[in-house]
């Protein structure tokens, strides 16, 4: 079973936060929630604001987007999320000084950079990975690198001690899974879903399915995302997977206390945190 990367040169050292956490999660016989928020959105100090109260309002993990002009995986609501943030002036430097931030306060919640490449490879590979570990990431998600393309970030990220979260699909056969898990490590994250982030949900038994089938090639924690918008459906996922992710719903969340012409509501903060406890007691009551 692969379990972390298979590098003959330098195993993946890295953070053990994320490790760490789900054997707490595995320890309290519960799913964990991750939550996902675009950095920078609608603005650098309110972004950072949300970021920072997540872990105390119930995130067991937090996904951290990397504002990017192309998102390709994403759905509307992300991608305005997306659109919003650049606007407002955010930059993957940014968004690596949010991780800073945050580490200042919170040295045990796991944060994980989710995006694309292209964003990466203007900034440089390889003061990415650095910059990114000296902030305190502890594993990015890079939606449009294959394992085909590992050279490019996720063997160098691996060899630098950098977790690199690969996604699998519902068209992820038994014949893919091992090429796509072999560099894979602290997670992976099942896309419960073909399609776009944000536009329908997958049924329990689906996703049932599919995390045995990824639990038989891999002993990684699974974590389902894509489609979870309500306390019940996480809670649902939560009682099949380790962890279920809630990203659009989220964002959408921000969106709706925004002022129209962007500006974000005094109550856009409390009720956006106050969603996300919804979810986490939902998520926590699952297999009880």
């Amino acid at each position: 079973m692969s379990t972390t990367a298979n590098l003959a040169s330098k195993p993946v050292i890295g953070s053990d936060r994320i490790a760490r956490r789900f054997e707490e999660l595995k320890a309290e016989n519960r799913g964990g929630l991750i939550t996902f928020l675009t950095a920078g959105d609608p603005d650098g100090e309110t972004s950072l604001a949300l970021l920072k109260g997540l872990a105390g309002a119930g995130a067991d993990l937090i996904e951290l987007g990397m504002p990017f002009s192309d998102p390709m995986a994403d759905g509307p609501s992300i991608q305005a999320a997306g659109l919003r943030a650049l606007n407002a002036g955010a930059t993957l430097k940014k968004t690596l000084a949010q991780v800073r931030a945050f580490r200042k306060d919170d040295g045990d919640t796991p944060i994980i950079l989710m995006g694309y490449y292209n964003p990466i490879y203007v900034y440089g590979v390889e003061a990415f990975i650095a910059d990114a570990l000296a902030a305190g990431v502890d594993g990015v998600i890079i939606v449009d690198l294959p394992p085909e393309e590992d050279a490019e970030l996720c063997l160098p990220a691996l060899q630098a001690g950098l977790p690199f979260i690969r996604l699998a699909t519902p068209t992820t056969d038994d014949e893919r899974l091992p090429t796509v898990l072999a560099h894979t490590s602290g997670f992976v994250y099942y896309v419960s879903i073909a399609g776009i982030t944000g536009t329908k949900s997958a049924e329990s038994t689906d996703i049932g399915e599919a995390v045995a089938r990824l639990h038989r090639h891999t002993d990684l924690p699974i974590a389902v995302g894509f489609g979870i918008r309500t306390p019940d459906q996480a809670a649902e996922v939560a009682r099949i997977a380790d962890a279920a992710v809630v990203g659009s719903a989220l964002v959408d969340r921000i969106a709706g206390n925004l002022t129209d012409k962007g500006k974000p509501e005094p109550g856009l903060i409390g009720d956006t945190l106050d969603f996300v406890a919804g979810l986490a007691s939902a998520v926590r009551k699952a297999r009880t």
